[in-house]
């Protein structure tokens, strides 16, 4: 796939076009600030851009709200945010406006490299990756909004479990459920949220957008 990197370590930055050339995608940009990334998505737009959060001039939160402008502008294009920091607000937003096509990882959390192609991969073909630590992030800005304080400990810990993306089998072997279990937290989830059975949207995905306060 077509890839642009804005990082604004060079080192880093080197790093990853190596790693994803290597994977056999072709990385048409590799830029140091959010407005470099931002004219080479207006001009060329990629399939996937790879962002850091805390680019020049102030090292703050440029290269996430670029990443909130490009999925706004450019909805085709995919976003993988990867960095050390976690902003909650932007992180909310962005998958707020769209659950597919995202991922947000933390530099440190990320096991090798197998793991950061693989999401690579998943966020490309539409899917969302979200690091845990990101979602626990969430979850304590926004726990305390309409809907969420109605929750149980253990249903919101099954609906944390379904905003990094998880099936209902894969909930269960991490809290070490039963099926029926996960499903009747889940149903309880929909019943707090008033997700009604006729609701012509995904439960799944409004209950996730609630919880992370869209």
């Amino acid at each position: 796939m077509r890839i642009v990197i804005a990082e604004d370590s060079a080192v880093l930055r080197a790093g990853l076009e190596r790693l994803l050339a290597d994977a056999g995608h072709e990385v048409i940009a590799a830029v140091p600030d959010a407005n470099e990334l931002l004219a080479v998505v207006h001009n060329d737009p990629p399939d996937l851009a790879v962002i850091d959060v805390r680019m020049p001039p102030t090292f703050t939160d440029e290269g996430i709200r670029a990443a909130v402008l490009i999925r706004k502008q450019n909805p085709d294009v995919k976003v993988l945010v990867f960095s050390q920091y976690v902003e909650e607000q932007y992180a909310s937003e962005l998958i707020a406006e769209n659950t597919g096509g995202f991922g947000y990882l933390l530099k440190d959390r990320v096991a090798d490299v197998e793991d950061f192609l693989t999401a690579v991969d998943e966020v490309a073909g539409g899917g969302t990756v979200l690091d845990p630590e990101v979602v626990s992030q969430i979850l304590v800005r926004t726990r305390k909004k309409d809907g969420l304080s109605t929750l149980s400990p253990r249903e919101l810990e099954v609906l944390q479990l379904m905003a990094e993306g998880k099936s209902n089998a894969a909930i269960a072997g991490t809290l070490y459920l039963s099926a029926g279990a996960v499903e009747k937290h889940i149903s309880s989830v929909f019943t707090k949220f008033g997700l009604t059975a006729d609701t012509s949207e995904n439960r799944r995905v409004l209950a996730v957008l609630t919880f992370l306060g869209a």
